[in-house]
């Protein structure tokens, strides 16, 4: 999975600073998508239970939306298998897709005409950080989602 050590954590390559990390290796294919999806829900959930993690409404399902995208993009893209990890601490989730396309791949300017190939502008809306990092056999882009919902950032649920 790359050997990236950034100081900010981004890809969940730093281990001190997060409470819960988990991978989960995703054929590509049929229901890969749903199966991510579940994955992610069941990991915040677990957020929850082990750690008494508070996981607002929004912040659950901005990650099920993201996990959704970048898979999904993943999975039009790039062929074989997919790789997700979740990672999470007190103030952010991280969402890490790993996939075999080395291609960075770029928003599209704004087009209300443009049916489809929105995703990516999705994840950039609705996340804190997006970054993408190059791997000797494909990329990974880790999309950072804050777990305060913007109001006085204060959690407004306590189970995911």
């Amino acid at each position: 999975m790359g050997s990236h050590t950034d100081a900010d954590g981004d890809g969940c390559k730093a281990a001190n600073g997060y409470l819960m990390r988990a991978g989960y290796a995703l054929s590509g294919y049929g229901g890969c998508i749903a199966e991510a999806r579940h994955h992610a829900v069941a990991f915040l959930e677990k957020a929850w239970s082990d750690h008494h993690l508070p996981v607002p409404a929004r912040a659950r399902d901005l990650t099920q939306l993201v996990v959704s995208e970048l898979v999904t993009n993943a999975r039009k893209y790039a062929p074989g298998p997919v790789l997700l990890e979740l990672c999470i601490n007190a103030r952010a989730v991280d969402v890490v897709v790993w996939d075999s396309d080395p291609t960075v791949p770029a928003a599209r300017a704004a087009d209300p005409d443009r049916i489809g190939q929105h995703g990516l502008e999705i994840v950039k809306a609705v996340t804190e950080a997006l970054f993408t990092e190059q791997e000797p056999v494909g990329k990974h882009i880790t999309a950072r989602i804050a777990l305060s919902d913007g109001l006085g950032g204060h959690a407004t649920s306590r189970h995911p």
